[in-house]
């Protein structure tokens, strides 16, 4: 057996970790299509990427870590590609799950499962049960979600608990997003170089850090997350206000 590679020692004791890293996985078919590729195996590549990013966050103690895996737009990609990832899902979910198990990772799911397929939502399901009790790392998988359509439900949802306009502060809407009980991210990274936030998290990132990255998903590894901690250590955290000496 190949020996695996020993990994570059990477020193954040200087540095303060941030508790809730968000990221927008984008690029997985842009890596393939420079490889010569289908689209399906940047997907699959992403799929892969995204084991060693969850063991990195575990390394460096970062406590909960967002994902944007499949958004409610993403249902209007071509059906051939939506049915592929939908088998790499169900994929990761059996492969994958004792293994995060293992590691302390506690699955949460952000989103909508109406009208996945029902065998998916039961491995969905399983995962968050077998996982519940976890507490290394908390890994909210954005799946079927959409920052638009999550604020809608809050919405719904308190109408009909009956919340009264006078009654309606910032901690009782959040209370009803998926992320209720969570802090909200400190930093959002969005791989391959774009700069739109793709109807993610728009309630919760409102005081995020974004930290756009042209590495593309399945290239971003241990050591450009490393990049992106020392890049939040760089930027000065105001949330709309000044610095005493100004």
């Amino acid at each position: 057996m190949m020996a695996r590679p020993k990994q570059q020692s990477l020193d954040l004791s200087a540095y303060t970790i941030p508790t809730h890293v968000a990221i927008i996985m984008d690029g997985n078919g842009r890596w393939a299509k420079r490889r010569g590729l289908p689209r399906q195996a940047g997907h699959r590549a992403g799929a892969e990427n995204l084991r060693r990013i969850i063991s990195a966050c575990v390394e460096f103690d970062i406590k909960i870590l967002t994902i944007y895996a499949f958004s409610t737009e993403n249902w209007g990609r071509p059906e051939s590609e939506v049915r592929g990832l939908m088998k790499i899902f169900a994929r990761v979910l059996d492969q994958e799950i004792y293994d995060l198990d293992a590691q302390g990772v506690c699955l949460h799911h952000l989103g909508d499962l109406t009208g996945v397929d029902p065998t998916l939502q039961e491995k969905v399901r399983r995962a968050i049960e077998l996982t519940k009790n976890n507490n290394k790392l908390i890994l909210n998988v954005a799946f079927n979600y959409g920052g638009r359509a999550e604020i809608l439900h809050a919405v719904r949802e308190m109408l009909a608990d009956g919340i009264t306009p006078g009654e309606l502060t910032e901690e009782i809407f959040s209370s009803y997003l998926f992320t209720a009980g969570l802090p909200d991210p400190d930093i959002v990274v969005r791989t391959s170089g774009e700069l739109r936030i793709s109807n993610f998290l728009i309630w919760q990132a409102a005081y995020a850090e974004y930290y756009p990255t042209q590495a593309y998903w399945p290239d971003f590894d241990r050591e450009e997350l490393y990049k992106a901690i020392v890049a939040f250590n760089q930027r000065e955290r105001r949330f709309g206000l000044v610095p005493d000496e100004e």
